[in-house]
């Protein structure tokens, strides 16, 4: 397979970025998208290292820089605008799962970093995005002393409490919800923070501050308001439902109407 890559080229975070274009071929498809990058920056390399190909004006920015660690669908750091969605054309997935036979052959392929004020570019497609890391801050751990394993069944937490904690702990903070909302909302990622801990009797006793503190660091990192369009329920990687939002909403309203 073969494919034309208009990619978002940024020297650095104060830089003005552009598009380039790419062609590569001899893509399999089975190879994913990440491996297909791969494949682009030893073209790249390659043609760095060849004066006639400079020449050409075909390697004129060096290989392509991206985030990516486990490329297993867990960490969360590939995180790619492809073709208008995050992580790309493909449901419930991250970007290291997105398989090149999803395109079709010979054609052109937008890829962009996550857009959020919240989430600055670093270079080309790299993000920052500790603000995520700030709001788990803000949120804190819980501090109840648990001292040694307990039986299971010493703290008894029914079946779809335990399933729907569990759900919202499955998030891994990629930031698709926030790229994919027009207001780049982070209450998805914060609402599943919050749910993962205020449903389980370790997570209820600091539950009220919890909420306040994160929302309140949300609001001053420069996340935008929800407006319910599920965007980002819709994208998220994970499926975490939206049902946490408002399960966030309740959580901080009892904290306001407590103090």
């Amino acid at each position: 397979m073969e494919f034309n890559l208009k990619i978002w080229r940024q020297k650095n975070a104060k830089a003005k970025g552009h598009f380039e274009t790419y062609h590569v071929s001899g893509i399999e498809s089975d190879a994913s998208f990440l491996e297909m990058l791969d494949i682009l920056n030893e073209q790249l390399i390659r043609e760095g290292a060849d004066p006639v190909a400079v020449d050409r004006g075909c390697s004129s920015s060096g290989p392509v820089s991206f985030d990516h660690d486990c490329r297993e669908g867990i960490c969360g750091a590939c995180s790619l605008y492809i073709d208008g969605r995050a992580h790309g054309p493909d449901e419930h997935i991250t970007t290291c799962q997105l398989f090149m036979r999803h395109f079709k052959d010979g054609a052109t392929i937008t890829v962009e970093p996550f857009r959020s004020r919240a989430f600055p570019v670093i270079k080309d497609l790299v993000v920052d995005r500790t603000a995520y890391d700030k709001i788990l801050q803000a949120g804190g751990f819980i501090s109840v002393r648990t001292g040694a394993a307990q039986d299971a069944n010493e703290i008894l937490i029914s079946h779809d409490t335990a399933e729907k904690s569990m759900d919202a702990a499955s998030c891994i903070g990629c930031g698709a919800c926030v790229a994919t909302c027009r207001n780049g909302s982070a209450m998805l990622f914060v609402a599943a923070r919050v749910s993962s801990l205020a449903l389980l009797p370790q997570g209820k006793v600091e539950a009220k501050r919890r909420a306040e503190a994160m929302v309140a660091k949300m609001d001053e990192l420069g996340f935008g308001n929800c407006t319910n369009t599920r965007a980002c329920e819709l994208e998220c990687p994970k499926g975490v439902s939206v049902e946490h939002i408002a399960r966030l909403n309740r959580e901080f309203l009892k904290a306001h109407f407590s103090n």
